[in-house]
């Protein structure tokens, strides 16, 4: 099944007399269960189009379908809603919020989704205990390292049972041991719940796992690789 379908995808950036292509007429499917990386050099278009994709960014032209939904023909408040409740994220950066504690971090998105409280903990724990956290629940994110803050987000974007995961250089701040236990962490999530995986990276160590290597060049697919790895 495919979980997204985009049609002659394009980004137009107007720097006054200027007119820049971030991205040139992309057509791509993506099926349930993927674990793809999107690759190319800085200013190839990969941000750009994964924001897209991410219901982050409007495309000039084209359309991005997730799950059949043609995600730019909705509302904004729609596409609020259909974001929080079929992609996940997972950044560089790793975005948790610092007040909170990894539990209530995960926990969040199930609330804004209206879960009641006993199904959001049962999950929460559920989550953190499969990335191999679920005694740090109670910890914010000052108290823990960078690979397990990471792996808090996963969970994070788990949570919401999302149709696919948009990693965008989920390993650029990680060492290589957390760089590693991270990529098998998302290598089994995908195997064990069927997840879509969608990365942007730089990282060999993630496009050595995935897959599938999508190279994007000024705008455009270069090239689209698949792979029988385990």
């Amino acid at each position: 099944m495919n979980v997204i379908e985009i049609k002659d995808l394009v980004k137009i950036y107007n720097g006054g007399e200027v007119q820049v292509k971030a991205v040139n007429g992309i057509d791509l499917t993506v099926k349930e269960g993927e674990f793809t990386a999107v690759v190319g050099p800085s200013g190839s278009g990969k941000t750009t189009f994964l924001n897209m994709l991410g219901g982050l960014d409007r495309p000039t032209s084209g359309s991005v379908k997730i799950g059949g939904v043609d995600i730019w023909s909705l509302s904004s408040r729609k596409l609020i809603d259909f974001r929080m409740n079929n992609i996940g994220f997972v950044f560089q950066s790793y975005n948790l919020i610092p007040v909170l504690t990894a539990g209530e971090n995960v926990e969040f998105i199930m609330q804004l989704q209206g879960k009641d409280k006993k199904e959001r903990e049962k999950r929460t724990q559920e989550l953190l205990d499969a990335v191999g956290i679920g005694d740090r629940t109670k910890s914010r994110p000052a108290k823990l390292s960078g690979g397990q803050q990471q792996r808090v987000a996963v969970a994070r974007a788990l949570a919401s049972k999302p149709e696919f995961i948009l990693a965008d250089e989920p390993t650029a701040n990680l060492d290589s041991t957390a760089t590693t236990s991270l990529l098998e962490l998302m290598s089994v999530m995908n195997k064990k719940y069927n997840t879509t995986f969608l990365f942007a990276t730089h990282d060999q160590r993630v496009m050595d796992k995935a897959k599938r290597i999508i190279t994007i060049e000024d705008g455009k697919i270069l090239s689209d690789e698949h792979f029988n790895r385990d």
